[in-house]
């Protein structure tokens, strides 16, 4: 992580701030602080230092502020392609795939079942908007360039219901396969904790 961080403190901040869809505000010619919606809260991203506190000045959590770095150091500013592809698709995701699904989809369906009412609910609580796919979903912005989808399938008398995490199309432009891994849990354990 620090090596990411040197190398993004020789980036000019102002096309930093462009790429990823955020805003810099500069203190004196070194120095100042990005503004950036994570999961539809803004955050403050100091600069050259990189380390990013909520609206109360309070630092994130380790996974997240390593989830912003490998993001400011990824992202090309390829816009949303507002597609969706499974973890399977990323880059060397297929070998992950099944691990990924077991805490992501697998920990869903462990919690909320065939009650999509529940589910629906939790997911409206964790900040997601309804989407058209399967028999449920929701759109989550992770960041304003990278967005998730969960997605729920009823299951019948031969198949359980079935739960997925899938990335937007272009999420490869914005972060690489581990983050995304890291972006899947969060968000599950976002939606869980609503149901309790």
């Amino acid at each position: 992580m620090n090596e990411l961080r040197a190398e993004l403190r020789q980036m000019d901040p102002f096309e930093l701030a462009l790429l990823t869809r955020g805003e810099y505000s500069p203190n004196d010619p070194s120095h100042g602080e990005f503004r950036l919606k994570v999961w539809g809260r803004v955050v403050t991203i100091s600069f050259p230092d990189l380390v990013a506190c909520d609206a109360n000045g309070k630092e994130l959590n380790p996974a997240l502020q390593a989830l912003l770095i490998y993001h400011f150091h990824t992202t090309d500013g390829t816009p949303v392609a507002d597609r969706y592809i499974a973890f399977s698709e990323l880059h060397d995701g297929r070998f992950y795939a099944q691990a990924f699904q077991s805490y992501t989809g697998e920990e869903i369906r462990r919690t909320f079942g065939d009650e999509r009412q529940r589910f629906d609910q939790a997911a409206q609580k964790a900040g997601g908007r309804p989407y058209v796919l399967g028999d449920s979903s929701f759109a989550f912005d992770l960041l304003p360039r990278v967005r998730l989808v969960v997605v729920f399938w009823s299951g019948d008398e031969d198949f359980p219901s079935n739960y997925q995490v899938l990335f937007d199309g272009a999420v490869t432009h914005h972060l690489p396969t581990d983050a995304c891994a890291i972006a899947g849990s969060m968000l599950t354990r976002m939606i869980i904790s609503e149901n309790e």
